[in-house]
This record gives C-alpha cells, structure tokens and sequence, in this order.
C-alpha cells in the first residue's frame, strides 16, 4: 500500500514538473492576431500599444522601458514573389537595413549581425539580426521577414544595446512566434 501511495505521489510530482515547464515557455506572453492583414506573435505581458500614423501597422512599447518595442510593417510587393526572390537573408537583411532601419538622412548606422532562414509549415521566415546606431544612443533589432499574399510582412524587435543581453532570449522568442497566414 505504501509503495502504491508513493508511486502515485512520484506521477503527481513529475505531472507538476512537466505542467510548469509547459506553462514557462510562454509565461508573461500575451498574444496578438490580426486576423484582417493574416498575422499574429506573441508579446510581453505589460506591453502596451502605442498608435501610430504611417509606418508600421501595430506597434507595442514596454510601459517602463519605453523605447522598447515591437512593431509590424506591411509592405506591398509585385505577385508571385517569394523571400528567395527577393534575395538570400543576408541580402535582403542588408537591403532593409538601408531603406527601412537606417535610410539615408536618418542619422541612424546600422550593421548586419546575422540573417538566417527557418521554415515554418510552408512559410519561409527570414530572421534578422541589428545592431543600430543613433545619434543619442545604441540599439539592438531583431527582425522576422515573411510573405503572405502579395505583402512583405517586416515584425521588429528593438532595444538599447545595454539591455540586449538580458533580453535576447524573450526576444528571440517573440520573433520566433510571429507568423503570418
């Protein structure tokens, strides 16, 4: 009886375990869809949305760091192309990162990191790595790129260079939630 009593005891126990370590891979995440452009990622509970006018779609800011922040860009682009069209990850890295991260006359400087590819079901995600330099400042941007019907869908993740170490792991999660549909 006793060894019954213990044998139970040690399921409940390794259940719990295992429902906790569940719960933490998206604890203090909550979740956004926009059913309407065919998106959605996940974002730190506490984030607020700011609007905005022109640019990006949806942008949400961290209540007490705020100028941390993510944000989605909607981007037309011509019919039937796909991310290998418009280049490998590196190429299509840099060519945002002098037209939208840093154009010209910004004051703003940034450096390629790194740029790689994952797939996710038939979608092809292009992750992007920043780091971005700003006339007052120091940032660090992660990027998720993908195409749905027609639309360059462009989700960033920024912070100061001074917290991007503490950060990246929660924001290479949130990147990696982004999807589109």
């Amino acid at each position: 009886m006793l060894k019954r009593l213990a044998a139970l005891l040690l399921v409940l126990v390794l259940v719990s375990i295992q429902s906790c370590q569940s719960a933490n891979a998206t604890s203090g995440l909550k979740s956004y869809i926009d059913s309407t452009d065919g998106y959605q990622f996940m974002y730190p509970t506490g984030w607020l949305p700011v609007q905005v006018t022109g640019g990006a779609d949806v942008v949400f800011h961290d209540l007490i760091e705020q100028t941390e922040n993510v944000s989605v860009v909607i981007s037309p682009v011509p019919d039937n192309k796909t991310l290998a069209d418009l280049g490998t990850p590196g190429e299509v890295g840099y060519k945002l990162s002098k037209n939208a991260i840093a154009p010209p006359s910004s004051g703003r400087k940034a450096e390629l990191v790194n740029a790689e590819s994952r797939q996710e079901g038939s979608k092809t995600y292009y992750i992007i790595e920043y780091a971005v330099k700003l006339p007052s400042q120091k940032r660090h941007d992660l990027a998720s790129v993908a195409i749905s019907r027609g639309k360059l869908f462009s989700f960033n993740a920024s912070t100061t260079e001074a917290r991007w170490t503490k950060l990246k792991p929660l924001f290479e999660q949130i990147v990696n939630s982004f999807s589109v549909y």
